[in-house]
């Protein structure tokens, strides 16, 4: 019988990235990782076949930790999945809500609930994970200390769900990447596709303008944008970007050959299948007359 495919996360069991390698692999055998550091150790290494990773969230915005791992990291990029993220204030058995004093979870799951938390009058504390910060109320048997974690955790460690989807906005989501440390071929032409890349512009007047000019001339939709300085240097910036399009489609080469012109450094990490999420994502902004991306 073949060995399931060994999918790592960050975390412990019942964290949300534990629930979205499960949405997408649901036969896998989900490995729990401690730090992000040790999911691309286990993927180098060949202990995971796959990672399902975190890179940003629609309410407390980037996964910080990743943007500075992925570049120096020998993975490609094969998908994405995004999960609507349901949080539930979770205590001991038999605890009540007016009993709660204290929220642990991690610091992305606490910015996600941080309004409700503020009215209920319980302090945040910042713990190492949701799953984990589950676990740790769970043996510290305190009515008055609490988590912040899935559902799928609370069953884990035995908890009561003190407040049910206690996150801030209803539209809560965070986009996870999947990682493999082997290259995957970029889908069919004529299937939504995502190329992802990070780029260092070269040291010249408008540098960034010239370098994605290429993108609005084509009419390539950049839906991800983002700048982080490098080893403390303020003057040395690095960027990561999501854009739609084939990596065959003249379009989409074009422009990649005007920013690579204007740049020090572009890697690319791998052109995959668009979600079928992103189609919702595009009708809101239809319904406000926005064009995606906007």
């Amino acid at each position: 019988m073949s060995e399931k495919l060994k999918v790592v996360f960050q975390g412990e069991p019942g964290a949300n990235s534990h629930l979205a390698a499960l949405e997408v692999y649901p036969d896998c055998e989900a490995v729990a990782c401690p730090t992000f550091e040790d999911c691309f150790a286990a993927l180098a290494s060949g202990a995971g076949d796959l990672g399902m990773i975190p890179i940003e969230n629609s309410t407390a915005g980037r996964v910080a930790d990743i943007h500075h791992i992925l570049p120096q990291a020998d993975v490609h990029i094969i998908g994405e999945h995004f999960l609507p993220v349901h949080h539930q204030l979770v205590g001991v058995k038999g605890a009540r809500l007016s009993e709660v004093r204290t929220a642990q979870s991690h610091i992305q799951a606490l910015g996600q609930c941080r309004q409700t938390l503020r009215r209920l009058g319980i302090q945040p504390v910042v713990g190492a994970d949701t799953a984990g910060s589950a676990r740790e109320i769970a043996e510290a048997g305190d009515p008055s200390r609490a988590a912040i974690a899935s559902s799928l955790a609370a069953d884990i460690y035995g908890l009561d769900v003190l407040k049910a989807d206690c996150e801030d906005t209803s539209h809560n989501t965070t986009r996870f990447i999947i990682l493999s440390p082997q290259p995957v071929a970029a889908p069919p032409r004529g299937t939504p596709t995502v190329t992802t890349f990070i780029f260092r512009v070269r040291n010249i007047p408008a540098a960034l303008y010239k370098a994605l000019g290429g993108f609005s001339t084509n009419g390539i939709n950049m839906t991800k944008l983002e700048s982080y300085q490098l080893e403390g240097q303020f003057f040395a910036t690095q960027f990561y970007a999501d854009v739609e399009g084939h990596p065959d489609d003249p379009a989409v080469k074009f422009a990649m050959e005007e920013l690579e012109f204007f740049s020090r450094e572009v890697k690319v990490f791998g052109s995959y299948p668009a979600s079928p999420f992103r189609d919702k994502i595009r009708e809101p902004a239809a319904h406000l007359g926005l064009r995606p991306g906007e």
